[in-house]
């Protein structure tokens, strides 16, 4: 009972500091994600949870770590939506070969900043320092467009891209833990380096679509959208503990989950409009308790610091880079070149799994790995989605929104 009224007391900040927002005349140029972060900083360990008016450890907060693991779910989902056939005709190869190239463009410049300026990080560290570079984060991207309408371009290419990047990182993060492994003494072996990392997206991949096309055949047997509604729910509950219980990507698997559902469905178009107002507070819920748990002990740590500020520069510059030559090479238009590569900033979860399985390195490997990252984490997580408005908006994306007082006026018309 206690973690159910302190996880309502997270949420409720979180609301009550996207209103304070407003009222200082910032709602239009901070998204809601960046409030909900802060206010999750304010009920975690740090400030108010010291005083046990919010989380006051990490055990509190790993303990409701399952409320963070279905809102990724229903994230993915939503992503998923936006393989529709239409769009992969127009944009599927595009966002493949952008998705992938911004990637590995990522972690080789990482790769190669870490190695030449930071002699005292042990090459394994920087590999796959290099290997989570590639990550971005869905859950940011996706409510800042969400929140914003965005509409363009810009934004048709940003959301299959950022899907891409998750199988793409899956991948390039296998092989380089498998380097890894190799430098710290161990052998390199096929089934690390190729194997796994094939096995786990082609599982996941066959798993969401199996679910999907089930879930398409029984939702025929309904006739009211709000008990389809409830099917959805009920198969994306299922699809997240089958992920978890075969070690697959529940990422890839909800993504896939949705692009079955919304390819083969003729009711998906008004499930999603559903799904994604049922789904607002959870994903509220989610990004309070990702700024909970951003770890500010990290500061204390010159070395972390500047590793991380390195880690953070190159990476961005990988990222905008990748995006600018591969889009130039699509023949994308102007606003896709100039701004696509900064809406991939943000990062957030995904990086935070793969740090979790770097630990297979070494405690002392593992740990040095996990506060660098969580250092870029926490500055990538309160400034990457700002970032990614300003950018949708020069690129014409996001349409200046009207003040609170004439919205309602309009409301009353």
């Amino acid at each position: 009972m206690q973690l159910l009224l302190k996880t309502a007391f997270a949420l409720f900040a979180g609301l009550i500091m996207t209103r304070a927002f407003k009222l200082a005349g910032y709602g239009n140029k901070f998204p809601d994600v960046t409030a909900f972060l802060l206010a999750g900083l304010l009920v975690g360990p740090y400030f108010l949870g010291r005083y046990n008016l919010g989380f006051s450890t990490a055990d509190e907060l790993a303990n409701v770590n399952i409320l963070s693991s279905l809102a990724l779910g229903f994230i993915a989902f939503d992503i998923g939506s936006e393989f529709r056939f239409a769009k992969i005709k127009e944009f599927g190869a595009k966002a493949i070969f952008i998705g992938i190239f911004q990637a590995v463009t990522a972690t080789i410049l990482v790769d190669f900043a870490l190695i030449v300026c930071v002699p005292d990080l042990p090459r394994e560290a920087a590999i796959i320092l290099g290997a989570i570079a590639s990550a971005t984060a869905p859950a940011a991207t996706l409510m800042v467009v969400r929140q914003f309408k965005a509409h363009g371009p810009v934004t048709d290419l940003l959301l299959p891209i950022v899907a891409i990047d998750d199988a793409a990182g899956l991948v390039i993060f296998a092989v380089s833990m498998g380097i890894a492994q190799a430098i710290a003494g161990g052998t390199i072996n096929a089934a690390s380096l190729v194997i796994q990392p094939l096995t786990e997206i082609i599982g996941s991949l066959s798993l969401g679509a199996v679910m999907g096309f089930i879930l398409t055949q029984l939702e025929k047997l309904f006739f009211s959208n709000t008990n389809r509604l409830s099917m959805t729910i009920a198969f994306i509950l299922m699809t997240i503990s089958l992920a978890s219980r075969f070690n697959l990507s529940a990422l890839l698997v909800c993504m896939t989950l949705g692009t079955t559902f919304c390819n083969m469905s003729e009711f998906s178009q008004d499930i999603m409009t559903r799904s994604e107002k049922w789904c607002a507070p959870l994903y509220a819920v989610f990004f309070v308790l990702s700024g909970a748990r951003l770890d500010l002990s990290v500061f204390q740590y010159k070395f972390v610091i500047i590793t991380g500020i390195l880690y953070i520069f190159t990476r961005c510059a990988g990222k905008y880079l990748g995006a600018l030559i591969s889009s130039s090479m699509t023949h994308c238009n102007s606003d896709v070149k100039k701004y696509l590569g900064i809406t991939l900033f943000p990062q957030a979860g995904v990086a935070l799994g793969m740090v979790i399985s770097a630990q297979a390195l070494g405690q002392e490997m593992g740990a040095l790995i996990r506060n660098i990252i969580l250092f870029s984490v926490l500055i990538y997580e309160l400034v990457g989605p700002s970032l990614t408005r300003i950018a949708l908006t020069r690129a014409g994306e996001i349409g200046e929104k009207l003040p609170e007082h004439e919205n309602r006026e309009r409301f009353r018309k």
